[in-house]
């Protein structure tokens, strides 16, 4: 439970710290453009950058959203099965998801080690374009571990939205 936690927590750490640095680069970027000058020309890269991060924003916030119970699902009809029926579909569901991301997390590992092959980088960033592939890879890894432990029984991801202190 103790890792879980710390899992949590550093993931809430990198979701915040990220979507911040998202926020005050953007505006440096609008002010740069407002006051004009050598400035905006030297901001040129920061679009690029918010893009990016954008990507890891969003795949880094898949295993909190899936154990939350934030993704998308037809809980109506799930939540009216018989019981007897209700649990091994939720455990087919959790292993389905599981074996899903296992398979994208793989085929995301060889994009990766194909494009940093290719040397190809980024326009006004220059790091390479590779790297950038990590961000599927990331979150399809911390997306199956939820698929995971909800299929053993650790966590309860179709029990009702968690507040903030109880997925603490």
């Amino acid at each position: 439970m103790f890792l879980l936690n710390l899992l949590r927590r550093i993931e809430r750490v990198f979701l915040v710290s990220t979507f911040s640095l998202m926020v005050v680069l953007f505006f440096m970027n609008v002010v740069a453009r407002e006051v004009g000058g050598e400035m905006a020309s030297n901001l040129s890269w920061v679009e690029e950058a918010v893009r990016l991060m954008n990507l890891f924003l969003v795949f880094g916030a898949l295993g909190i959203a899936l154990e939350r119970g934030m993704h998308v699902g037809i809980d109506t009809f799930r939540d009216r099965l018989p019981a007897g029926i209700r649990k091994p579909l939720l455990k087919v569901i959790d292993l389905s998801g599981l074996c899903f991301c296992a398979y994208l997390v793989w085929q995301g590992y060889v994009l990766v080690k194909f494009v940093l092959g290719t040397g190809q980088t980024s326009p006004t960033l220059g790091m390479r374009m590779g790297w950038i592939y990590l961000a599927p890879v990331m979150g399809f890894t911390l997306l199956g571990l939820r698929y995971f432990l909800s299929l053993i029984g650790f966590i309860d991801r179709f029990g009702q939205n968690k507040s903030e202190e109880e997925a603490a």
